[in-house]
């Protein structure tokens, strides 16, 4: 039997999992946990062979709660669910130990395959997911600077207030932004925002 514990903030996404893995003979829904919190302690308890892992959720996120369980479990096989292809946020399930990716839309096609395929020490990544590492492996990434920059813009903030919150002059904020569009192909400041919100580099 493969165990599993579903972790996701919407009680509709789990109920669908429960329905798909109760029909099926070798798997059992040892456990549920609604936050990236919750998602620690029920691991620790149940001790699950794999692990559904949403990445947006309230009071510990789903990257966090991913790095917690494979600092304490090294073992943990862990599959993310997501409704976000972007590669950055991808990129960084994976690098925090994430053994599968896949998206939402694609659970009752690819879910249980992609457990038992992980269960048995695969990867596996939804093709649109390879398809966006792919697109943007040559790119220049932005630096930890340039994001804290592009998030304050996202929430609406001017130059000058940027400055301020981050202790820069406006002017080396400028050459941020300067540098930012390029990187990410936009053609301003609101372009920008989009497209890191897609790729994943910034979150609402």
């Amino acid at each position: 039997m493969i165990r599993i514990l579903s972790v996701d903030d919407h009680p509709v996404v789990r109920e669908g999992i429960a329905a798909l893995i109760g029909r099926q003979a070798d798997m059992e829904l040892v456990a549920e946990a609604s936050n990236g919190r919750e998602a620690v302690e029920q691991f620790r308890i149940h001790r699950p062979d794999v692990t559904l892992m949403d990445l947006q959720m309230p009071e510990m996120s789903g990257i966090d709660a991913l790095s917690a369980i494979r600092g304490e479990f090294p073992e943990a096989r862990i599959v993310v669910l997501t409704s976000y292809a972007g590669d950055v946020q991808v990129s960084r399930a994976l690098k925090s130990g994430a053994r599968g990716y896949l998206l939402k839309d694609m659970l009752r096609k690819e879910l249980l395959e992609t457990i038992r395929a992980v269960h048995a020490g695969h990867k596996r990544m939804s093709s649109e997911s390879a398809a966006e590492i792919a697109e943007h492996a040559t790119d220049d990434a932005l630096t930890p600077r340039e994001t804290d920059v592009l998030r304050l813009i996202s929430a609406g903030n001017a130059n000058k207030e940027i400055a301020k919150l981050l202790g820069l002059t406006e002017e080396t904020v400028k050459h941020h932004v300067k540098n930012i569009l390029p990187k990410l192909g936009a053609n301003d400041r609101t372009h920008a925002v989009t497209i890191a919100l897609r790729r994943g580099i910034i979150a609402l």
